[in-house]
């Protein structure tokens, strides 16, 4: 088996007993970036040198038995929106600048390293993580690795084919109104938004006070590793709150039996087509199985959307105005488009959404006392052709309109994971595990009692064609 394919669990196991070493992993892993993204183009930049002395530096901590922490040496990506040492941060966008050279890890970067990762480089994303597919202006369309032809979702897409097509094993992506978790979802692997807070972010994302920060791995247990590390405090977010107990490897394995979970096909009147529904009906039998109270919820919450749109898009209008005329021209159109629909929207109109958004949360949390967690699917579709915004004749205007199950989360700054339950014509399909907020812990264990029952898939890359 070659090393990048090797699990976490023998990998250091292996970096313990000095049967394997961090340099021929990462230099492996570096192969098969070489090999493999220059199709799916997951990285914005890699930095070939430098993880080799980061490996070279962590052999020598296993050799003398002083790792840093459990995944020293383990190989890590960060989406481009925050600043790593050594690197620009472009954020998918011909309007940054190449030369400004961060000075400082996000706080994310800054943990994992402190731990002994190995940065392999920065993944991509759609120009300022404005939309659900991963195209940019400055990188073009991200790939799926199930099949190039299809788009791997948005907006840290990178971060997810790294996770699936095993170009790194610890990646940090960001989710504002769904972009862990639709990347996660189109890709068949793991992504968990946390509650917000748990992880700090610094630099802020453009949705203020939804922009989360969390992992996107092969699995759980990689997430968990990550959020062991990820989730300690840092002042630089003013709203942080961390983890003051991190114990999501040490408690992961506690199982579901007696949880009480209520299922939705139709949160908030939001519908998946019927191939992803029967798949998800299916794959939530497993939680029965194991012990859940598993409850079919007819929920009558109120409709996210109205809400989000005036927060999204008077977001993005207040990003806009740093531009120049000249620079606006050189942005992505739908990034301009929806920015401009934030100029006609009036305090007034701001202050009502935010008003909708408590009444949202007091209704999740009112939920919350009858049940311990809420399954969905995660989305409404499996992943569409590249070059496209929407599924072809699909009657979709925007990508809101295939990922009704994921913004409602970020308004509510609940704790959410995609997880992999199956396939519809060789694409991955996801259900969404939700918890209420600072229940973290809880999502995870659920997700990860899936996992023992139905592990994920992983891609076949061997041979891959031209899209």
């Amino acid at each position: 088996m070659e090393l990048v394919e090797t699990s976490v669990t023998d990998l250091l196991a292996g970096y313990r007993n000095r049967t394997i070493s961090p340099v021929e992993v990462i230099g492996g892993f570096l192969s098969r970036i070489a090999q493999v993204d220059p199709l799916l183009n997951a990285f914005s930049e890699v930095d070939a040198q430098g993880a080799m002395q980061a490996a070279a530096a962590s052999e020598q901590r296993w050799q003398k038995g002083q790792p840093l922490s459990p995944f020293d040496g383990l190989p890590a990506s960060l989406k481009d929106q925050w600043p790593l040492q050594g690197f620009a941060t472009r954020s998918g966008s011909l309007t940054t600048d190449p030369a400004k050279i961060a000075t400082e890890d996000a706080p994310a970067a800054q943990r994992l390293r402190e731990g002994g990762a190995v940065f392999l480089g920065k993944t991509n994303l759609c120009e300022f993580s404005w939309n659900g597919v991963t195209r940019s202006t400055l990188k073009g369309e991200s790939r799926n690795p199930w099949n190039p032809r299809m788009n791997c979702g948005g907006s840290s897409g990178g971060a997810a084919i790294a996770a699936a097509a095993r170009l790194s094993i610890l990646n940090v992506g960001s989710d504002g109104a769904g972009s862990i978790r639709i990347p996660a979802a189109f890709c068949g692997v793991f992504g968990f938004k946390p509650t917000y807070g748990v992880v700090p972010a610094y630099p802020q994302g453009q949705l203020i006070n939804c922009s989360h920060t969390g992992p996107i791995t092969r699995t759980v247990l990689e997430a968990a590793l990550m959020l062991d590390a990820i989730t300690r405090y840092d002042p630089r977010e003013w709203l942080a709150t961390g983890d003051p107990q991190p114990r999501y490897v040490s408690q992961l394995d506690a199982g579901v039996k007696g949880l009480r979970i209520g299922y939705s096909r139709s949160l908030a009147g939001a519908h998946a087509n019927e191939a992803v529904t029967r798949v998800v009906d299916q794959a939530v039998r497993v939680f029965a199985d194991q012990g859940a109270i598993l409850t079919e919820v007819d929920d009558d919450f109120p409709d996210p959307r109205p809400a989000f749109e005036v927060i999204y898009e008077s977001s993005l209008a207040a990003g806009l105005e740093n531009f120049t005329e000249d620079q606006k021209a050189r942005l992505d159109p739908g990034l301009v488009r929806n920015g401009m629909r934030g100029f006609s929207h009036t305090a007034q109109a701001l202050i009502r959404a935010f008003a909708a958004r408590e009444e949202l949360g007091r209704a999740m949390n009112l939920f919350h006392e009858q049940f311990d967690l809420l399954i969905t699917p995660q989305l409404a579709v499996t992943a569409f052709e590249c070059g496209q915004d929407v599924p072809a004749q699909s009657g979709m205007r925007e990508w809101l309109d295939w990922s009704p199950f994921t913004y409602m989360f970020n308004l509510t700054q609940q704790p959410a994971a995609a997880v992999p339950c199956g396939f519809v014509e060789g694409l991955p399909v996801a259900l969404q595990i939700v918890g209420p907020r600072h229940a973290d812990l809880r999502v995870m264990q659920a997700a990860r009692a899936f996992e023992q029952i139905q592990p994920f898939a992983t891609p076949v890359l061997a041979g891959i064609g031209a899209p």
